[in-house]
């Protein structure tokens, strides 16, 4: 605002108004699916503002300093790079998380998982401290959110990437939960190895579930920047759930439970394999708020 103040009264200088609809056009001509918030969002960056500061400031002048620097931003953007990662931080779950190319970029979808998590939490928990298990947590978008929410539970964050768990770990550190964290780094319950003497209460994982072969049609955001790591669920987008279901109930309490997110037309597969395994009862099937199946829930114990 101070750089805004010093050249409001320059009627020579380009307008705010004038630079957004500029990229907007640009932006649109490459295809970009939002281009008029994305435009919004990289110059309430530049300006140090909010979106909605930016757009009373419509008519105020731009001074050739910050045109340059949202100009560099919007290059960026017109490569296909995601905004999360121009501007490091993405939302979720009403917080401000840092991400970079290491990390995956936390959906809204996934805050359906930390509202399952939270229902079972509320209604098994027992009011006891809670030991729970978040594997391939990335940004730890997920395992940050819950302890925000648990103040008295103990949270495990795992991750193969160690440049993914030092992303998780300073979110931790942003949020100030940090203390009643752990970030591990290994391959989904590597990290965790050898069995616990006390289990985990929950252990809820947003794995890699997109088919190897759907990778290369998926939007250039996610192909070209995203980490494929973060994305390969093998040929059938399953791998990674075949191995959580089958090694959670070594690592999972008596009446412990399961939360994964599931990607499109899973669910039916994901419950079956957690049928086959033969240490879950009440397998159940959550929709987010599109209708989507998001979610399968299994409680450890015999059917």
């Amino acid at each position: 605002m101070e750089a805004l103040a010093n050249i409001a009264n320059d009627s020579s200088t380009p307008r705010l108004r004038d630079q957004l609809r500029l990229a907007v056009e640009r932006l649109s001509a490459v295809g970009i699916d939002s281009p008029r918030l994305d435009a919004e969002v990289l110059l309430a960056n530049c300006l140090t503002m909010s979106r909605a500061q930016l757009l009373v400031a419509g008519d105020l002048p731009i001074d050739g300093q910050i045109a340059q620097r949202f100009e560099s931003l919007l290059a960026r953007r017109l490569q296909r790079e995601p905004v999360a990662y121009i501007t490091g931080k993405q939302e979720f779950w009403s917080h401000d998380f840092t991400v970079t190319p290491d990390v995956l970029i936390p959906r809204p979808d996934t805050e359906r998982l930390v509202e399952v998590a939270l229902r079972w939490a509320a209604k098994h928990g027992g009011g006891k401290p809670l030991r729970i298990a978040d594997l391939c947590t990335g940004s730890g978008a997920v395992a940050v959110s819950l302890a925000t929410e648990l103040p008295t539970a103990q949270i495990y964050a795992t991750d193969i990437s160690p440049a993914a768990l030092q992303i998780a770990r300073s979110n931790a550190a942003a949020h100030q939960v940090a203390q009643r964290m752990q970030f591990l780094t290994g391959d989904l319950f590597d990290a965790l190895a050898p069995r616990p003497e006390v289990g985990f209460d929950l252990v809820v994982s947003n794995p890699p579930y997109v088919r190897r072969c759907d990778i290369a049609t998926l939007a250039l955001e996610v192909s070209r920047w995203e980490p494929r790591q973060a994305l390969d669920g093998g040929a059938d987008g399953l791998d990674f759930y075949r191995r959580i279901i089958v090694q959670a109930p070594n690592f999972l309490a008596v009446q412990g439970a399961l939360a994964l997110e599931i990607g499109a037309n899973m669910a039916s597969e994901v419950s079956a394999i957690c049928a086959k395994c033969g240490h879950y009862r009440e397998i159940e099937i959550i929709q987010d708020y599109a209708g989507k199946d998001r979610v399968v829930l299994a409680q450890l114990g015999k059917s």
